[in-house]
């Protein structure tokens, strides 16, 4: 009997301990310019008096005596947890509880557990609205060092929670735990105030912003700084920082549902309170939903925020309702140069831009070249020997030919870009599904007469050929140079380009087109002063590709017999034309320098011993090429010796032998 009344006394005086310590903070919680649930600030009827609240550094003699034993809440709740559980739980009044054998249920335990932390939480956020936020308040309105403005920004709509949380919630879910004997469920309490947690989004929505306004005033103002500091090193705050504080409402939602989860999983099957708890988890797990929308999309923002400084902030594409897809490097192949030049891509739901990397990056890091609209963009695998791993994306305002570093990723751009093409063409209903199939580019560079003018064409890069692609004439660098049509985008020479037509893609601005470009865009008929001239043997167009050929590649051209023609040339072997080899100065050359009738040669190695080099030999004529590889070579040599049998194809789909 001793031993029990010194349990009992034990427990009586611990929890005297927690009841003056919670009363000490009620008294504390009233400071000056409390707000109701409404917003309204109080009347000073309503508020109690304030003594030098914890916040506040506290004498040096009593600082002196708390860091003898300094007693926190969680160290004074753990005691009076310990206390009330195990085999000798009693009540804290004598006489109002169970034995010492008697268990309570297991969901009145989480539900004891969903109180202490909801306790703990109003007092947090009591510190956060009555504390930090009302002393920077008040001294911003003192010495006008910071903004109010700023303080507002930072605590967002603090207030709101902490009046939702200390005057409803927890009001009621302290009552519906002090008279669990006669109504043991709270699934109906939790169901008529969970609609209220989406008030969170706000909050969530605007913490990153706060804590980076935070960190900057924290720096920038010294009282700010000063007031921050102090309720930091105060006992209510725990020595915990602002920013840990802040963070609390954000994970409070989580913490909910998990509680409660585990509440209905403790429930028996057949418990009153099982269906009431089971929809109210759905409106906690929607409220935290709503709760990881918001961050979602202030992190979408941020981002797109950030893309915008990169980008210079353009005026004309600033669009927080943009979401960035994919942004990386690229190599440009120019029609000009030989070799890729570096460039950047930003690809939108609505846009993809074009980007040339700074070379001092102060501010922006890109500038945008070209801005390329999703609406009407069409992409596809480019297959170039010389620069593998390329793609096109040709709009309404530009064609690009691009190289990325990988397959991998050349597929990645196609895929995002198709699939941003698709959303829009879905959600307009005004486009058709494009769908690309694995056609040889060449056949893509003769450009759909319906298209002339409406979309940027994709431009013949200069070195595929040496000669005009409408007159055939060969080019030279000082009396006839190369000039790209803006609306076919052939290379010609500036006599067949001397016109110049409106074209819609480039907002119906007169540009320089071809002959044949001018005649159908603007349907006018210039007489030609030239008598035609029938079609020679040699003109022939090289552009037939893998589909229309038995064989087409480079080959080396070895030996004397070529002349002034190159160490390089374009041969094909035209479906249409089987016996007959065409050697092109280049690929989109119309007009070959040799034509080399088949019948009767012979194929033979060459005397130089590398298997790469193949010869052709009839009464005196001798022709050596040099393939780039074995298999190449070997695909040649059978093409050839069929050639010079008299083998002709039966039909479109004979066996393909060109690279």
């Amino acid at each position: 009997m001793e031993h029990a009344g010194g349990n009992e006394e034990k427990q009586a005086s611990v929890c005297n301990l927690v009841a003056v310590f919670e009363n000490s903070s009620r008294t504390v919680g009233t400071a000056p310019g409390s707000h109701s649930l409404d917003g309204q600030p109080r009347s000073p009827e309503h508020q109690l008096p304030l003594s030098p609240g914890p916040w506040e550094a506290p004498p040096a003699e009593e600082a002196l005596k708390s860091e003898l034993r300094p007693v926190s809440r969680t160290y004074l709740n753990s005691l009076k947890n310990k206390l009330i559980s195990g085999a000798w739980r009693k009540s804290c009044q004598p006489g109002a509880g169970p034995g010492p054998e008697a268990q309570e249920p297991e969901e009145k335990r989480v539900v004891q557990e969903l109180l202490e932390t909801e306790q703990a939480y109003v007092a947090r956020l009591h510190l956060l609205d009555q504390v930090f936020f009302q002393e920077l308040l008040r001294e911003a309105g003192r010495s006008k060092a910071f903004p109010e403005d700023v303080v507002r920004l930072i605590f967002s709509n603090i207030s709101s929670i902490y009046c939702f949380h200390a005057q409803f919630f927890l009001p009621e879910l302290q009552r519906r735990v002090d008279d669990w004997t006669a109504t043991p469920r709270i699934g109906d309490v939790i169901q008529k105030l969970a609609p209220f947690l989406k008030m969170y989004s706000e909050y969530v929505k605007n913490f990153e912003r706060a804590a980076e306004l935070l960190a900057t005033w924290m720096e920038k103002s010294q009282p700010f700084q000063e007031v921050v500091t102090r309720i930091q090193l105060s006992e209510a705050s725990g020595s915990l920082t602002l920013q840990h504080h802040m963070l609390e409402p954000v994970q409070r939602i989580p913490r909910y549902e998990l509680l409660l989860k585990e509440y209905v999983q403790k429930l028996p099957a057949e418990a009153p309170d099982r269906a009431d708890a089971q929809r109210a988890l759905d409106m906690i797990f929607s409220a935290a939903q709503h709760s990881n929308a918001a961050i979602a999309e202030m992190e979408r923002l941020q981002g797109l925020w950030e893309v915008y400084q990169r980008l210079g902030l353009e005026d004309d594409m600033v669009d927080p309702s943009n979401t960035l897809l994919r942004e990386g490097p690229v190599l440009k192949i120019s029609f000009r140069r030989s070799d890729p030049m570096e460039r950047y891509l930003f690809l939108f739901n609505n846009m993809l831009l074009y980007c040339v990397p700074r070379v001092l990056q102060v501010g922006a890091q890109f500038q945008v070249r070209t801005r390329i609209d999703v609406a009407g963009m069409k992409v596809r695998e480019l297959t170039d020997a010389e620069f593998p791993h390329s793609f096109l994306v040709s709009g309404k305002q530009r064609t690009l030919e691009l190289q990325a570093r990988s397959r991998e990723e050349m597929i990645s751009w196609i895929q995002a870009c198709q699939t941003a093409i698709d959303h829009v063409e879905k959600r307009s209903e005004t486009f058709k599904a494009a769908v690309q199939g694995p056609q040889g580019d060449t056949q893509e560079l003769k450009p759909q007469a319906e298209e002339l003018g409406l979309r940027a064409p994709q431009w013949v890069r200069d070195k595929m050929v040496t000669m005009c692609m409408r007159c055939q004439d060969p080019f030279n660098a000082l009396m006839r140079r190369r000039h790209h049509c803006r609306a076919c985008g052939y290379v010609v020479c500036a006599k067949c380009s001397d016109y110049r037509a409106e074209l819609k893609y480039d907002g119906n601005r007169p540009n320089r087109v071809c002959l044949a470009c001018y005649t159908f865009l603007t349907g006018n008929v210039l007489p030609d002063s030239k008598e035609d001239k029938r079609r020679g043997i040699l003109e022939k167009d090289s552009l037939a590709g893998p589909d229309q050929s038995l064989v087409c590649s480079f080959l080396h051209l070895m030996g004397d017999k070529w002349g002034r023609s190159g160490p390089r040339g374009w041969c094909v072997i035209p479906r249409d034309d089987p016996l007959v080899l065409y050697v092109y100065a280049a690929p989109q050359d119309m007009k070959a320098h040799t034509s080399i009738p088949l019948l009767g040669y012979q194929v033979t190695a060459g005397p130089q011993g590398d298997p790469r080099v193949f010869q052709l030999q009839q009464s005196g004529q001798l022709y050596t090429f040099k393939a780039e590889s074995e298999e190449l070579q070997g695909r040649w040599v059978r093409a050839i010796k069929r050639a010079a049998s008299g083998w002709t194809p039966e039909g479109p789909d004979e066996e393909d032998m060109s690279d």
